[in-house]
């Protein structure tokens, strides 16, 4: 995904773990969502509703990848990035809920700049991509009445900045990379940093975010 001139801008991007875009706040609280899909029921023999069904990983990914594909943008020209491990082909798995649940997504269509839009204030990775999903369709509902230069003013406002090399998460809790690591060691190393960096405590908002995240990164690869 994103080969080409499109991974020359998004060398510090990863799909795994999250890379959030350069200058986007972070939400401070999240909130349940409703981001279901429907179900059908068949054992009369006949098709009829039957409610929702709680929305997968895996589902999320496909609306994403259904509305930039309807925007003219190709799968391998999209890079999908959450806090959840990959499945073989380079998207999220379903069967996680990590603790930092946002999601970002960089595509870029050929002889435009890379475009980005990244969402964290629900509770699951499922819901942040419906939500990315659901705003990417009401924006193209912009363009079926008419409006295709209002919806490219308004998508340069999602343009990805180029982002600074990101820091892994050995470099953030500062733990060497000749040293064994486990948990425990994890734990530690996280503990002595929030003590300091917890902004309670007067520390910076942004690094206890990169510290909380290095933290879920790092119990991710150890477990």
């Amino acid at each position: 995904m994103l080969e080409g001139p499109a991974s020359e801008q998004t060398l510090s991007r990863n799909a795994y773990p999250l890379s959030w875009p350069e200058g986007w706040k972070r939400e401070k609280s999240r909130r349940s969502a409703d981001f279901g899909k429907v179900s059908t029921d068949y054992s009369s023999g006949q098709a009829r509703y039957a409610g929702k069904k709680r929305l997968s990983v895996s589902d999320a990914v496909q609306r994403v990848l259904g509305e930039l594909q309807r925007m003219g943008v190709g799968q391998d020209d999209v890079l999908i990035s959450t806090n959840a491990k990959l499945r073989l082909d380079g998207f999220p798995r379903s069967d996680q809920e990590p603790g930092d649940p946002g999601a970002a997504v960089y595509w870029q269509k050929k002889g435009q700049q890379m475009r980005c839009m990244a969402i964290d204030r629900y509770q699951r990775v499922a819901d942040n991509l419906a939500a990315i999903a659901a705003t990417l369709e009401a924006m193209r509902a912009i363009e079926r009445h008419g409006g295709a230069a209002i919806l490219d003013r308004a998508f340069t406002g999602f343009a990805a900045l180029p982002e600074r090399a990101s820091q892994s998460w050995r470099e953030v809790l500062g733990i060497p990379l000749e040293r064994l690591v486990n948990l425990d060691v994890i734990e530690e190393r996280f503990r002595a940093l929030i003590k300091v960096h917890h902004p309670d405590q007067g520390g910076d908002r942004e690094r206890f975010e990169a510290i909380v995240a290095a933290r879920e990164a790092a119990r991710q690869e150890v477990a």
